[in-house]
């Protein structure tokens, strides 16, 4: 199969250079510049959205919001009209349910298919090819395209149903809870600094008991470093997410008091000038 590779940030750049240690490999960066370590090492640089569909059986999608993966994907130029003829569109990008049933129609109509698979796991998981990979759609395409996405970098693959609305509804679920983790550990990371106790040595009791997981582990850490730079997931990135979840909510009817508390923190980084910073930038604000 001829693969094709959209979108090379911090995220999308390590998952290519997975694909590209086991296939041919056309690449497409809006800032071609970006694509040159994957051409030196070997990957067909293409100058078009259109130009790398035509090539392609399967295409590997990953930008930065709905409106980004509309643009690559509609039109007269986009992934839908170009693909092969019963190729794979795999959307890897954090984005609403509602999207992916647009872009699944779309694709229908161009005779090809849109699976959404979008991951759990920062750029260094990618490196270490660590990735959780949430995957929804046409059942026999889910099939054909998982050994694809554990070439990409997945360790492991969980399966949300034949809707491409599940895995989309699954990661925002998801990240969901980090961003309200990592708001949580920022202001108890405040307090207890404020408290006088040893916040490191707090942490890491806890991390060690009953928060032994990656999130808290990880993030946790980067919190107590109070190192921003580079972004692993960029505040603003977080912000839209944090606005996708309260979208969902309202379209579900679902309540999210804690979610909205959430967003207006992250509303406030931005604001300060945190945007391009990591997510963990957020304890600035919660600090005053």
């Amino acid at each position: 199969m001829q693969i094709g590779f959209i979108g090379l940030g911090n995220l999308g750049t390590p998952i290519a250079e997975n694909l590209l240690g086991t296939h041919q490999l056309y690449v497409y960066n809006r800032t071609a510049t970006k694509a040159q370590p994957l051409v030196d090492k070997g990957a067909i640089l293409c100058e078009s959205v259109k130009e790398l569909a035509t090539m392609c059986d399967v295409v590997f999608s990953i930008v930065s919001d709905d409106a980004a993966l509309k643009n690559i994907t509609e039109g007269p130029d986009g992934i839908a009209a170009h693909l092969k003829r019963g190729g794979v569109h795999i959307s890897m990008s954090t984005i609403l349910p509602a999207t992916a049933t647009a872009l699944e129609a779309l694709h229908h109509q161009h005779h090809n298919y849109y699976i959404s698979s979008p991951i759990l796991g920062r750029p260094e998981a990618a490196r270490a090819r660590k990735l959780n990979m949430l995957v929804s759609g046409n059942a026999e395409e889910v099939d054909r395209i998982k050994p694809l996405l554990s070439d990409a970098g997945g360790t492991a693959i969980w399966e949300f149903g034949e809707e491409v609305t599940g895995a989309p509804a699954a990661k925002l679920c998801s990240n969901y809870l980090i961003l309200s983790g990592v708001a949580a550990m920022a202001e108890g990371i405040h307090l207890a600094k404020q408290s006088g106790i040893d916040a490191a040595m707090w942490m890491n009791m806890l991390t060690q008991t009953i928060f032994g997981a990656p999130v808290y582990i990880n993030y946790s850490a980067a919190l107590l470093k109070e190192n921003y730079l580079p972004a692993g997931f960029g505040l603003k990135l977080a912000l839209k997410d944090a606005n996708l979840v309260l979208q969902q909510s309202v379209a579900t009817g679902s309540n999210m008091p804690v979610g909205k508390t959430v967003q207006g923190l992250l509303e406030q980084a931005v604001a300060a000038g945190f945007g391009e910073h990591d997510v963990t930038a957020v304890a600035e604000v919660v600090k005053k």
